[in-house]
């Protein structure tokens, strides 16, 4: 496991984003890893809000609303 107390606060969020991606990706040991970050940052800061826009991996076009093919009367 990373030594999370010895790492400063924007490194400890950068690496925290970076796990938390290869989690998303399907990296089966970077759950952990990313959870022991995160709980290590809330623990420093308090509960922060979540930041959708990183965390959502889908392209742009997929994540913006798009409108039904059929046109209602």
């Amino acid at each position: 496991m990373i030594e999370t107390e010895t790492l400063p606060d924007e490194e400890l969020g950068a690496q925290a984003t970076e796990w938390r991606r290869r989690a998303l990706q399907g990296d089966l040991h970077a759950r952990g890893i990313a959870h022991q970050l995160e709980a290590e940052l809330r623990r420093r800061a308090g509960a922060l809000p979540p930041d959708y826009d990183t965390l959502d991996l889908r392209p742009l076009e997929h994540r913006q609303g798009q409108r039904p093919w059929w046109k209602p009367w």
